[in-house]
């Protein structure tokens, strides 16, 4: 499980500000238009005023409404997005998948999913906008060799049910594992423990809860509880080896590492192995720890990253 502060203030206020733009605009365009229509006049037509008070409130409106559905007064953690990147993601997931156009298709259907599954779903999806979609519509492209999908820390369960829906789009059948402690809060090393910012309990209830929206292979999920170093929890679901591994666990170092050194004993030949947040300055174990593990003996080719996710490929 990976950890994430509300966004409030000005980080807040910098993702808004795109839409206030786009209202501050159509705004100034009125304005001139009623600066245009009444130049020569003495005085603005007071119906004209009248109705650009009205557009102005109704904007207003629309902005709360926008913000609801999108933004923190609704959701905490926003899910506004910004042009620049936007663009940046779609590079990024280019690169990995080679293909621009299916990087383009999959990140706009990764986001509509993020904000409906927040929206049905009990809880939220851990971390920011472009990395969920960037990891939500990456891992298809990448072709994993088999359907079978192994999540380390799933927190509320909504990432995983995001992601079989994904795989399906793609014509897949996924088969997903999940391991995690459901320790009632998020569990990080160094972080203190408090309730979570959605306001619901994290356990396994609301995990089953969440995968039911992702259909019959969101029911079938085989979820194992425990910690992924403890032996038992290792032997419960090592009995295959997994197409897809995303490591969301432990964020210190030594976590990432013992997460990446079972991972090269079941990942499939061809694995996708996703390491989130990675290069993320808010948990730097984790890109410390894929980079010590690469320098060793592995079976792991570094593909590139897409927002704070690192894509390897087992051999």
């Amino acid at each position: 499980m990976n950890g994430r502060s509300t966004l409030r203030g000005s980080i807040s206020r910098r993702l808004l500000r795109p839409v206030a733009d786009v209202i501050d605009r159509r705004i100034e365009r009125q304005v001139r238009s009623e600066v245009r229509r009444t130049a020569g006049r003495q005085a603005p037509d007071p119906d004209t005023t009248e109705q650009l008070v009205r557009d102005v409130e109704l904007l207003r409106h629309r902005q709360l409404t926008f913000e609801l559905l999108l933004g923190p007064r609704g959701r905490g953690v926003s899910r506004i997005v910004s042009e620049g990147p936007l663009r940046q993601l779609h590079a990024e997931v280019t690169a990995l998948s080679g293909d621009r156009d299916a990087a383009v298709r999959n990140v706009a259907t990764a986001f509509r999913l993020l904000v409906s599954l927040e929206s049905l779903g009990v809880g939220r999806i851990a971390g920011g906008t472009m990395n969920i979609c960037g990891k939500l519509g990456t891992v298809p492209l990448l072709d994993p060799p088999n359907d079978d999908i192994l999540e380390i820390g799933t927190l509320y369960g909504l990432f995983s049910a995001g992601l079989v829906r994904m795989m399906e789009r793609d014509g897949r059948s996924p088969r997903l594992t999940i391991v995690d402690p459901f320790a009632g809060v998020q569990l990080q090393p160094g972080t203190a423990q408090r309730p979570d910012p959605s306001g619901s309990p994290v356990d396994e209830h609301a995990v089953r809860t969440n995968l039911a929206l992702a259909g019959p292979a969101g029911t079938a999920a085989r979820i194992q509880r425990g910690f992924s170093e403890d032996p038992g929890t290792r032997a419960a679901v090592s009995d295959r080896r997994y197409g897809v591994i995303v490591v969301d666990g432990d964020h210190s170092a030594g976590g990432v590492a013992r997460d990446l050194e079972w991972a090269e004993r079941i990942a499939a030949p061809g694995a996708v192995v996703v390491l989130d947040d990675y290069g993320d300055p808010n948990w730097p174990g984790v890109k410390d720890a894929l980079e010590a593990h690469l320098k060793g003996g592995t079976r792991f080719t570094f593909l590139g990253k897409a927002a704070h996710s690192a894509y390897l490929r087992a051999s």
